[in-house]
Formats: structure tokens, C-alpha cells, sequence
């Protein structure tokens, strides 16, 4: 399972480059969406009126980040993968021009100052990840491999926890916003172990064979699966008692297991090629992460309260802003060195996240939220710089894609 692979590809490449290939629009959708979040969310904190909209601002901020960020993301993962994962051409052309529209009119009817009434808006807001999941159905149903409906099953669950959130929005149901939230945040991560476990052993492992560095990278037996159990035992428990002792002890597990198999990719000897060690970064994280949470429910650590964050900025966030760079320059036909803009962007993100986590314990005001809302803001801007005109552009290489 890999992102960078170049797919089988239809013939001919007419029609605008930004819609040959899935990566291409959601990529840049997911980049600008990073940028426009934060900054609105970080200006509302600081005093400016925003216009009422169908959600709260905090809320809107919440949601964006989840299914706006982060469900661009998956889509564009998802868009360039299964065609590498079934033997199928491409997704380009008007139906994924069609996908890219439905993400921006979800954006846009949740914007602070849409007139567009909260059931309305629920209803359009919910339409792309189910549009996507039926467009990449039937491949997946040809190719006939059952492993390959992990993460659109994990995608599933990701919508169900939008679900909850715009669900009590509209008036559907009522107290299930913050239980989709944390839903479709830890549905996120697993995505980050299910995946990063996959593609970070298999990267790291080439790499250093093309360099002439003789490597084994042998799981430790039962680890993976169990810490791929762990995570998703880490989403029933907090499904069913969120902030308990027992969600406590989930995440304390899952962070152990996750670090065991981090421990077996040999990310030390990554340390001077940074679009690989970034992915071993960003996998750490998410062991930290958990640890921080369980310190929290299990010891009820002050200094750890703001877990979620380290969660969505360091674990899900910094493996999006290590996967997006990497699939982009495979797929746009440049070789895979990183431009120097991503090596301060891939600076910038952790700390973007340790200042929102801990910042609050030992900073004045709302200065941890303003300088990580900064950093972020920057590091999805340097990501733009970098590879914006890669995606907008034919491939650098001639070949249709």
C-alpha cells in the first residue's frame, strides 16, 4: 500500500491538470482549507466579529478541522491509492471535478455568514465522503481483496462521527456533537496507524536498499495487529465512556504498542533524507499522544488537558503535512527530495502542536493559541509555495496524470 507509486494511467491527458489525478485538487483544497481554518478560528479568539453561520464558531472551527482538513486529505489519499492498490486507471475528469465541488459546497454552507438553514446545510455538508466511498466501491469490489476495505470502513466510521456532529446542528438529535468529534478524530488516528504502519516500513525499507544499506525490518510477532486492535479499542472506549479511567488505560496501551512498532522501522537511520524521516516524526507523535491522554485520565495531569490537540496537530496533522509533499512530487513526476520550504514547514507543524498542548500551562493568554495558529498557518502556507504549482501543473515528466 503505497501513495507514491505511479498508477496505471488512462490514455491521452486532455482536460485541465488539476483534475488527472485525485491527489491534485484535494491536496490543494485540503492546504488553502488548513490555512483559512485557523486563521478565521485564531481571528475570533482575538476579538474579530465573524458572522453568524449555521455552527458556533468554535464549533465551526472543530468541524472544519475534522471534515473539512482532514476529510480533503482522505480524499486525496484515497483518490491516488486505490488505482495503485486495484490495477484501475485514474480517477480524473468530471467525476472527480464533480467530488471537488461537493467538498467545496460542504465548505461553503457551513462558512460563518452562509444563510443557508442548519438542516440544509447538514444535508449538503454530509454528501462528499459518501459521494467518494461510491465512486471507489466498485474497484475495490473487482479487485476482490478483502484488506483493501480497511480504510474505507474506517472512512465510513470518520462520516458516521460527522454525522453526529451536523446531526445535532440540524436539530436531528440532540447532545451528539462533541461524541462525533472525538469519534472522527480518533477514527483519524487509527487511519494514521493503519496506514502509516504500511507505508513507513515499506518507504524506509527501499530507500535504504537503494542506497546500498542492507536492511530487515521484521515486525515483532503479533505487534502490528495488536497495536492496529489497540487503536480501535481506543475509539469503542471513548465511544462508550469518553474521559473515564478505562479510556485512560485504552490509550496507555495503544501509545505502548504503537511505540513497539515504531521502535522496529528503523527511523534513526532516516535522519538525513527528511521526506522519509519526517513519516517516522510524525508516527511518534502519535504514541505521545496517547501517553499525554492517558497522563490526563489516569492521573489526572493539569498539563496534559490539552491531549486533543497533540492529537490533531501533532499525530494526524503532521503525517498529513509528511504524506501530501511526498505523493505529490511521486505523482507530479519530480524526484523525491524534499524542497527546502517543507524541511521548515515539517519544523514548524511540532511545534505548532506542543505549543497549543502544553502552551496553556506555562504561557499567558491566549498567546499558545495565537503563535501555534501561526505556525500552522505557515507551514500549510510553505506546503502551498512548494507544491501548489506541482498540482496545478501537467507532470513534469510528459506523462499523463
Amino acid at each position: 500500500m503505497t501513495a507514491t507509486a505511479a498508477p496505471p494511467v488512462a490514455a491521452g491527458g486532455a482536460g485541465p491538470a488539476l483534475f488527472r489525478q485525485g491527489l491534485r485538487p484535494f491536496f490543494l483544497l485540503c492546504g488553502i482549507w488548513a490555512m483559512v481554518t485557523i486563521a478565521l478560528w485564531v481571528a475570533a479568539l482575538h476579538g474579530a466579529a465573524l458572522p453568524a453561520g449555521p455552527l458556533p464558531a468554535a464549533r465551526w472551527h472543530g468541524h472544519e478541522m475534522l471534515a473539512g482538513f482532514i476529510g480533503a486529505a482522505i480524499a486525496g489519499f484515497v483518490l491516488t491509492a486505490i488505482p495503485n492498490w486495484t490495477g484501475r486507471p485514474p480517477y480524473a475528469g468530471a467525476p472527480l471535478a464533480l467530488l471537488a465541488a461537493l467538498f467545496v459546497a460542504a465548505r461553503l454552507v457551513l462558512l460563518p455568514g452562509s444563510p443557508m438553514p442548519p438542516g440544509p446545510a447538514a444535508v449538503i455538508a454530509l454528501l462528499p465522503l459518501p459521494a467518494l466511498l461510491l465512486t471507489v466501491l466498485p474497484a475495490l469490489v473487482r479487485a476482490g481483496t478483502p484488506r483493501l476495505f480497511g480504510p474505507p470502513a474506517l472512512i465510513l466510521a470518520f462520516w458516521a462521527g460527522d454525522l453526529l456532529m451536523l446531526g445535532e446542528m440540524a436539530g436531528w438529535w440532540d447532545g451528539t456533537f462533541a461524541i462525533g468529534e472525538l469519534l472522527a478524530l480518533n477514527i483519524a488516528l487509527a487511519l494514521v496507524g493503519l496506514i502509516g504502519g504500511r507505508i513507513i516500513p515499506a518507504f524506509t525499507r527501499n530507500a535504504l536498499k537503494q542506497a546500498g544499506q542492507a536492511v530487515e525490518i521484521r515486525p515483532l510477532p503479533g505487534v502490528d495487529a495488536a497495536g492496529i486492535l489497540a487503536l480501535l479499542a481506543v475509539v469503542a472506549v471513548d465511544l462508550a465512556a469518553p474521559g473515564s479511567l478505562l479510556a485512560g488505560l485504552a490509550a496507555a496501551i495503544a501509545a505502548v504498542l504503537a511505540l513497539l512498532r515504531l521502535a522496529r522501522w528503523q527511523g534513526l537511520r532516516t535522519l538525513g533524507r527528511p521526506i522519509l524521516a519526517v513519516l517516522h516524526l510524525a508516527y511518534l507523535m502519535l504514541p505521545v499522544a496517547l501517553a499525554v491522554k492517558a497522563a490526563h485520565l489516569l492521573g489526572g495531569a493539569v498539563w496534559a488537558a490539552h491531549w486533543l490537540h497533540l492529537q490533531g496537530i501533532g499525530a494526524v496533522g503532521l503525517m498529513i503535512l509528511a504524506v501530501m509533499p511526498r505523493a505529490t512530487l511521486g505523482h507530479t513526476g519530480h524526484p523525491l527530495v524534499a524542497p527546502r520550504a517543507m524541511l521548515l514547514a515539517w519544523a514548524l507543524l511540532p511545534a505548532a502542536a506542543l505549543l497549543r498542548a502544553f502552551g496553556p500551562a506555562v504561557l499567558p493568554g491566549l498567546l499558545p493559541h495565537a503563535a501555534a495558529g501561526a505556525a500552522w498557518v505557515l507551514a500549510f502556507g510553505l506546503f502551498l509555495a512548494a507544491h501548489g504549482p506541482m498540482l496545478l501543473r501537467p507532470r513534469a515528466d510528459g506523462k499523463p496524470g
